[in-house]
């Protein structure tokens, strides 16, 4: 008996990549969909269609490292996008409402890989949006590092450097700085 590629059943999963800002999310993100479409897999890209930092449809890393991506205004808008797909990439997750977890869910349920990249903490230190729940669900967690900008330590945190109590403001350099625990504990305290 001969087996072809769709007779072969497709275990779902959901891998996270999460971190601080100028942690290099992005870039895996796309690395890991580039490598997927090497291999011939159709891949589907989303992201929130509120970021429009660098481009309104692209998903782009702040070293300007890009790929063709199809904005959203809600999570349950992916599940209907996303059938074709075998390989689900979606950035900016922590943008997305809490129905995100239940769509990952749902597309590893149907075999799909999901790779999922957000803020795992907010300016403050707080668990950001669907992350927590994300990270929870996830056969594999990748946290990645930013570089402190005032120690050289390894960075856990986007400490926001402008006066603007919201906790969703799109920003940069301007904006943020990626610092350890010990100097985001004195810039709080400053």
């Amino acid at each position: 008996m001969r087996l072809f590629q769709e007779d072969i059943l497709r275990h779902g999963r959901i891998e996270v990549i999460c971190g601080s800002m100028f942690s290099g999310k992005t870039e895996e993100l796309i690395r890991r969909l580039r490598r997927a479409k090497i291999a011939r897999q159709r891949v589907e890209i989303y992201k929130p269609g509120m970021d429009t930092r660098y481009s309104p449809e692209d998903v782009v890393s702040h070293d300007a490292t890009s790929v063709s991506s199809t904005p959203v205004e809600a999570a349950a808008s992916i599940l209907l996008l996303a059938d074709e797909a075998e390989v689900v990439g979606i950035d900016e997750a922590q943008f997305f409402d809490e129905g995100l977890v239940d769509v990952c869910n749902e597309l590893a349920n149907r075999g799909k890989r999901v790779i999922v990249a957000g803020l795992d903490m907010d300016f403050q230190g707080i668990p950001f949006g669907p992350m927590p729940g994300l990270c929870a669900i996830a056969e594999d967690v990748t946290k990645v590092h930013a570089i402190c900008v005032r120690c050289g330590a390894l960075a856990h945190v986007s400490h926001r450097t402008v006066a603007d109590g919201r906790r969703v403001l799109l920003g940069e350099k301007e904006e943020y700085e990626p610092l350890c625990r010990d100097c985001y504990n004195k810039a709080k305290g400053e």
